[in-house]
């Protein structure tokens, strides 16, 4: 076994693998860009190095600064995790010139596998059944469309060098292939740095089913069990799970057969994964798609049924060992089931979000764990992934795992930053779901039931009723008379009345406390309160509307993080940090002082002016406009990336260009003011009235 290992990855990742590192008592270094500076995998590892600013292609993705880090600390090998380069082949040999064990699979494997191509033309030859699609490598764009069309629509642009759904399309509408062609290119070269396109038949309501496999250095190759990945959204991984509910024992040994044949196929060392797509209605019938020649974001779900660390045993393999089982000793007990908590906001159509973790409670324990990479006080930017953390269940059955991952979900608390706890939380609870009915279109079809559309009025109670209680003075102590025993003390000293803000008046009706709050993303609502703290009145609602209005007590806890309500017959327990921050079923919501006179100055529209603004932090990768140009209704703008995503600012009507306030680069926040587009009604006024 090495005696160090370097983890050239961050986050949720980097701290697991250190567990186990450590576990093997064996040394780990970190290493670390300027934005991580203080983060968790940083803390979490014996030794750590700065390997460079904040932008990933000067740090994680710099070989050079990752074999210095290595080189620097004695590292004898290197674990990649999952992402920046993991799945990279040049690493790989990078590492091997350098006099280190790479731990993963031989950079032939990884360069075989990480061609789309390539990677079906072999896997076909080896007898694994693969999905119909277009044949040969760097097609035009012009070749793709004509494939497309001949393989009939709806098809699915996906990159030929990546995964994760980074770059996919699916395209229903013939129509509309170039546009989409051109974008998936865009989106896969930022991505891969490889902009080349395969495009395959789209199966309607298809499963999305992995097989995980393992092997070693002297000929031995064994599966685990499948995963159920079904429930995506935009293509990405959202819930997994293992055993999956669709197969049965022959199924699941003939396409777990066919995966150890896939690895054969390209010499395959170490733990990877092979994945197929599956029509629902005949599990029989499946397709290879692609090995992901990594450990998967999902491989505690194997984990928990098998009883096997899989970290543990690419560290084993990578280091010469021979596996110490063989298929016949793999069993599946239990049910597992993953959720990702990711770093963005179900109620702005889930687009990237970021903050400072002001509270954070993770569940652990009794068959729930919980890989993360996050403390209080981390910074989430856009320069990164989105996804935060995982939330893993594991029963004796699916529905004790479900309900267990459920309950998870509704204690998990990341406040600060608005994620898809929540969200996850419904979708788990969906008939759907609990009857095992899946497909990877489940998500996108009921997403608008599953997204709440305003936050629940105990969320404005709650935090006027805080609020309220940090505007109450302090009680000053006040010295006792003395007594004739001789015997003094204090007593608690008296308030005047007229300072408090339950609203007491003499002789009148007691006034309400104002308080103005904004949940992001939300309009602001105003908040009055009035009568004691244990039994107030409080009234809520938009400016200029008609308030709804309860009657609510704030009980607080004795630990400051927590807060007690009793509201509408029901008591419920928010969660608390720095100023008012509330969390329930999931969901978090940051609620603010809010400056309406401010707030009417910011993004608003202006005497028939738009201002078209930022709908997420991140940066500028496209402006296709110049100021003095007139623009058609829906017409693409600019372009706004962030944690690999991209977003496209359209016009929301024709109009002329008189404001573009950013370039490609530009680093923006949320709700910055990108360009200002006047309707040509509003000019065509404009210039009559002259």
């Amino acid at each position: 076994m090495f005696d160090t290992v370097l983890v050239a990855n961050r986050g949720e990742i980097a701290v697991r693998v250190i567990r186990t590192l450590r576990s093997l008592g064996v040394r780990s270094v970190a290493v670390f860009s300027d934005a991580d500076a203080d983060a968790r995998h940083v803390r979490a590892a014996d030794t750590a190095v700065r390997i460079g600013p904040a932008p990933a292609g000067e740090s994680y993705l710099s070989v050079e600064r990752l074999l210095e880090a290595a080189a620097r600390t004695g590292a004898q090998a290197v674990h990649p995790g999952y992402g920046f380069l993991a799945e990279n082949a040049a690493f790989a040999r990078a590492c091997a010139d350098a006099g280190l064990v790479f731990i993963g699979p031989p950079a032939d494997a990884i360069a075989l596998m990480g061609d789309k191509i390539r990677a079906k033309e072999t896997v076909r030859a080896a007898g694994v059944p693969v999905v119909p699609g277009s044949n040969g490598s760097g097609l035009t764009d012009g070749q793709l469309a004509d494939a497309a069309r001949e393989i009939g629509m709806p098809v699915l642009l996906k990159p030929s060098a990546g995964g994760g759904g980074k770059g996919m399309r699916l395209v229903r509408d013939a129509e509309r292939l170039a546009d989409e062609i051109a974008a998936a290119r865009r989106e896969a070269r930022a991505s891969f740095g490889d902009d080349t396109l395969l495009v395959e038949r789209w199966i309607d309501r298809p499963r999305h089913i992995e097989i995980q496999v393992l092997a070693d250095g002297h000929g031995q190759v064994v599966h685990l069990g499948e995963r159920e990945c079904s429930l995506q959204r935009r293509h990405q991984k959202i819930i997994e799970e293992a055993p999956s509910v669709l197969l049965d024992s022959a199924t699941r040994a003939a396409m777990g057969e066919a995966a150890v044949q896939a690895a054969r196929s390209c010499g395959y060392e170490g733990a990877g994964t092979v994945e197929f797509i599956v029509p629902g209605g005949d599990p029989s019938s499946y397709f290879f798609m692609e090995m992901n020649t990594r450990l998967q974001v999902e491989h505690p779900v194997t984990e928990m049924v098998t009883g096997v660390d899989l970290v543990e045993w690419q560290l084993r393999v990578a280091a010469g060992e021979k596996l110490a089982f063989g298929q016949d000793d793999i069993t599946l007990t239990g049910h597992a089931v993953e959720a990702r908590i990711c770093a963005e906001d179900p109620s702005r159509g889930f687009l990237p979000s970021g903050g400072t973790v002001l509270a954070l409670h993770e569940p652990q324990g009794d068959g729930v764990r919980t890989d993360s990479g996050l403390s209080e006080g981390t910074e989430v930017g856009s320069l990164y992934d989105p996804m935060l953390s995982k939330v893993v269940a594991y029963g004796p059955d699916r529905a004790t795992a479900l309900r267990k991952l459920r309950a998870a979900l509704a204690e998990t608390v990341t406040l600060g930053v608005p994620t898809n706890a929540g969200f996850l939380r419904r979708l788990l609870a969906h008939p759907a779901v609990v009857a095992g009915e899946l497909d990877t279109g489940l998500v996108e079809r009921e997403v608008e039931g599953l997204v709440p559309g305003e936050v629940p009025g105990e969320v404005y109670v709650a935090a006027g009723l805080l609020r309220q209680a940090g505007l109450f003075p302090k009680q000053p102590e006040r010295p006792r008379p003395q007594t004739p025993d001789g015997l003094s003390g204090v007593s608690p000293g008296w308030v005047d009345p007229f300072s408090l803000p339950s609203g007491w008046r003499l002789g009148g009706e007691p006034a309400w406390t104002v308080h103005h709050l904004r949940v992001p993303g939300q309009e602001p609502v105003t908040v009055r309160v009035r009568g004691p703290l244990h039994d107030a009145d409080v009234s809520w609602g938009p400016g200029g509307m008609p308030p709804a209005s309860g009657r609510g007590g704030l009980g607080e806890e004795e630990a400051p993080s927590t807060a007690t309500l009793h509201f509408d017959g029901l008591t419920h327990t928010f969660h608390r940090a720095a100023g008012t921050w509330l969390g329930r079923d999931g969901d978090s919501w940051n609620v603010l002082d809010h400056d309406p006179v401010a707030a009417s100055l910011t993004g608003a529209a202006r005497a028939g002016v738009d201002s078209l603004t930022a709908p997420m932090p991140g940066t500028v990768t496209v402006v296709k406009v110049a100021v003095g140009d007139e623009v058609a209704a829906g017409q693409s703008l600019l372009v706004v990336e962030a944690m690999k995503m991209e977003h496209v600012v359209s016009a929301p009507h024709a109009g002329t260009v008189t404001e573009l306030d950013v370039t490609p680069g530009t680093t923006v926040a949320m709700d910055q003011v990108l360009a200002v587009l006047e309707p040509l009604a509003a000019r065509a006024a404009e210039e009559d009235s002259a």
